[in-house]
């Protein structure tokens, strides 16, 4: 048969995206078809940008087309993950959320689920509707942060189906692992099995109308990083650190995890958590204790945004045991802090907004 245009187009039409249940012609998601002589350049692209769905797309051009003109056919076949500002136009879960932000950490212990429980709850007080999914699978801490240890999610009925409820408290709806778990058992679960149960916090689950929702992830890179990205439509990433060298290193590596090939997320910018420790008794007082503006330099020499520093101050931990964030503390040092990391934050996610839109029209 002879190789035209439109007949690749006929056959690629008969190819189906695994994700999206449609076939990659009618989904947008061929960019390229040049021929020249018995050689077909293709440029394609798949909602999951794992490896092993990249290849099995690859076989499947093979398949389709080699079946149809032949196996003398030579296929140049370029196939690679759907880039992160085009993948709104195919989210399929979550279509009611506008920004749907991860919040994330190179190591454990530099406050990224504090921070992510008062940026929700600054959000909240700015008047947006917000909701948490707490994907730290092995160390599950947003229950405790918003006073809903014990609590059990209701299911509810959409369209006939059934699906998981959000707890709420403070306005801001709340899904976590350790809704799922006896909060003194320890969650021993290989990675395959941690990445099913984040997944289904939002393929089963009924979250409404949000304008922002935060994913609180385990600390590091690995198989939950990459599941989520697989899933979810990521709009960006929030990096959170201490200013020493040593969480330094780890939050250089979680920005260029989400920057890499195949996530391709963008990175809304910086948090430096515990970057002075200020006494009650002497609240005009900075002790640099962890060393100074280690992340901010950071962010600027990565040229990604900074978004403010938090101090270290002991009602921040205090109101997380109690399960009030502090933010909520009005007109403390604290919530001036967070208010201000919510304010510029905002601003950067419309920025990324904006970016996405221009290019769109490109």
């Amino acid at each position: 048969m002879e190789l035209t245009r439109e007949k690749v187009i006929e056959v690629l039409g008969a190819i189906i995206e695994p994700d999206l249940k449609k076939d990659i012609v009618s989904a947008n998601l061929v960019e390229k078809i040049e021929i020249e002589g018995n050689t077909l350049r293709l440029k394609v692209y798949t909602i999951n940008p794992a490896l092993h769905a990249r290849k099995r797309m690859q076989e499947a051009i093979d398949f389709n087309l080699k079946r149809v003109f032949g196996k003398e056919l030579n296929i140049e076949a370029e196939v690679k993950g759907v880039p992160a500002e085009a993948k709104a136009a195919h989210r399929k879960i979550l279509p009611d959320v506008k920004h749907i932000i991860a919040i994330a950490s190179g190591k454990g212990g530099v406050g990224k689920s504090t921070v992510t429980s008062n940026l929700a709850g600054g959000l909240r007080k700015a008047g947006f509707k917000v909701g948490i999914v707490d994907a730290d699978i092995y160390g599950p801490s947003i229950p405790t942060m918003f006073d809903v240890v014990g609590e059990k999610p209701t299911m509810i009925d959409v369209n006939g189906t059934q699906k998981i409820n959000p707890v709420e408290n403070y306005g801001i709806k709340l899904l976590s692992i350790g809704f799922f778990t006896e909060q003194d058992n320890a969650v021993v679960w290989r990675g395959p099995m941690a990445a099913k149960a984040m997944t289904q916090m939002f393929t089963d689950s009924h979250w409404g109308e949000l304008d922002y929702l935060l994913i609180d992830l385990p600390p590091g890179t690995g198989d939950i990083h990459l599941s989520l990205v697989q899933t979810v439509p990521l709009d960006g990433a929030v990096i959170v650190s201490t200013p020493q060298e040593v969480a330094l290193a780890d939050a250089r590596k979680g920005v260029n995890m989400f920057q890499m090939e195949g996530m391709k997320v963008p990175v809304v910018g910086i948090v430096e958590n515990m970057s002075w420790f200020t006494p009650a008794e002497l609240p005009d007082n900075r002790y640099y204790i962890f060393g100074r503006d280690g992340a901010k330099n950071l962010a600027a020499g990565m040229n990604v945004p900074f978004l403010g520093h938090i101090p270290l101050i002991q009602s921040v931990r205090e109101a997380g045991d109690v399960g009030r964030p502090a933010v909520f503390q009005e007109n403390s040092l604290t919530s001036k802090a967070f208010d201000e990391l919510v304010e510029v934050f905002v601003e950067e996610v419309e920025a990324l907004k904006s970016k996405k839109v221009a290019n769109a029209h490109k």
